[in-house]
């Protein structure tokens, strides 16, 4: 874990505690991890409160099968801490970006052509600055080598999806329950959009309101237009400038991730599910499932 001045506490707390933990339930030493920095001193997060660092990022073991990054939306890098992380994001080296750390990733070019999230409030900035990248309104986003999340407490949702995929969904439940956590968070679950307050406009958290309520018998988008009082068009540039979807795929996602929690924490058959998440048939709730998640909701009972 590279730390860089005015990183989070709780971000860094959330993604190395959780692989701290499996291996307290695994009772095996399946993650070991150092804390790094530029010159192997101690680092003021944005508290004030310092996290010690064992070793300087340039004489970083060469062994290393992850480096994760932290660090404040506001952090400037100069070019050799550029040039260090070009140089260790080796094939076959996880590279995570945390917070301010994803943008920073950014900064050095690892992201393009990757899917990749920042924190919200500046996804639209790191888009204009950086389009190759693919970014998404998403707590956090795994893409082969590639792991980043907004910060906060999305950094321990996409570490135990880490988990699960490395050491099995079994103790990554294992560890969700050990935070006290309903269930692990997917990736593809949106982030809250807040109130109308936040700059999102009350017809468009109206309309999710909306989609929310009819999962097992969904409406068109001309419906929930006409729900709203606004024209099909009017939705679908709402969907497009503030989620980057049209009301339909986000409509579908939003019932497939229904279906998801439904598979893994119920013994409902399949066919059942299909319905409740508005599906005529099992057939076509398969192909979507699978379109969707890569694999079928047989299979996703299986894993």
């Amino acid at each position: 874990m590279l730390v860089l001045p005015g990183f989070s506490l709780l971000a860094e707390a959330c993604a190395t505690e959780p692989l701290t933990v499996a291996g307290q339930l695994a009772a095996a030493p399946l993650y070991n991890f150092i804390i790094l920095s530029q010159a192997a001193r101690p680092v003021a997060s944005t508290s004030g409160q310092g996290l010690v660092s064992e070793c300087a990022l340039a004489q970083a073991p060469d062994d290393l099968d992850m480096l994760l990054v932290c660090a404040s939306g506001a952090y400037v890098a100069d070019k050799a801490l550029r040039r260090h992380l070009v140089e260790l994001a080796t094939p076959g080296r996880l590279i995570v970006g945390v917070g301010g750390g994803a943008e920073l990733l950014a900064s050095t070019g690892l992201l393009d052509g990757y899917r990749a999230t920042v924190p919200w409030s500046r996804l639209e900035e790191v888009r204009l600055a950086h389009p190759r990248i693919r970014l998404t309104y998403q707590p956090f986003e795994i893409d082969r080598e590639r792991l980043t999340c907004g910060g906060g407490t999305a950094a321990l949702d996409m570490m135990m999806t880490l988990i699960g995929r490395q050491h099995g969904s079994v103790l990554a439940e294992q560890v969700s329950a050990h935070f006290v956590l309903e269930r692990v968070r997917m990736g593809k679950e949106p982030l809250p959009l807040g109130p109308p307050s936040s700059g999102v406009p009350a017809s468009l958290t109206e309309a999710l309101a909306l989609m929310e309520a009819n999962v097992e018998e969904p409406l068109t988008t001309a419906e929930l237009a006409e729900h709203l009082g606004i024209s099909r068009r009017q939705l679908e540039r709402l969907f497009k400038k503030h989620l980057r979807a049209v009301p339909s795929r986000f409509y579908l996602d939003l019932r497939l991730q229904r279906a998801r929690r439904l598979l893994r924490e119920s013994e409902r058959p399949a066919g059942e599910v299909a319905m409740m998440t508005g599906f005529s048939s099992a057939a076509h709730f398969s192909t979507a499932y699978r379109n969707h998640f890569g694999l079928t909701p047989r299979e996703e009972r299986l894993s």
